[in-house]
């Protein structure tokens, strides 16, 4: 059941990103919710094999490579969805970001660890 609602909280996120970053829309709901599942599959499949590929360089940039590396999922995610377009990488990087922060804080508020 918690699974279900952080997939729902992570998609209400995705809708309200247009509002925040004008370089993304996305078309319906039910694009959000495909959305928030391919970013999941792309965060948990390939993100880990990118991280150990690029471990020097994260290493010297102190981990600020890694926002590239959301950025980069965000993008692949665009270009695997229809109806959810990034404008360029770099609005990528930043709607990543964005939309970490806010998921990171409805979901604090929303999903009580302690229940």
């Amino acid at each position: 059941m918690r699974l279900l609602l952080g997939w729902l909280i992570n998609a209400l996120c995705l809708l309200a990103l247009p509002y925040l970053i004008n370089a993304v829309q996305i078309k319906s709901f039910g694009t959000a919710l495909i959305v928030a599942l391919v970013l999941g599959l792309l965060n948990t499949l390939i993100r880990p094999i990118l991280l150990i590929l690029t471990l020097p360089v994260t290493v010297l940039s102190l981990g600020l490579f890694i926002l590239v590396i959301n950025g980069l999922m965000f993008w692949l995610a665009a270009y695997f969805v229809p109806g959810f377009n990034v404008t360029g990488f770099g609005w990528a990087i930043v709607a990543a970001l964005v939309y970490s922060i806010v998921s990171w804080a409805v979901s604090a508020l929303l999903l009580n660890k302690k229940a």
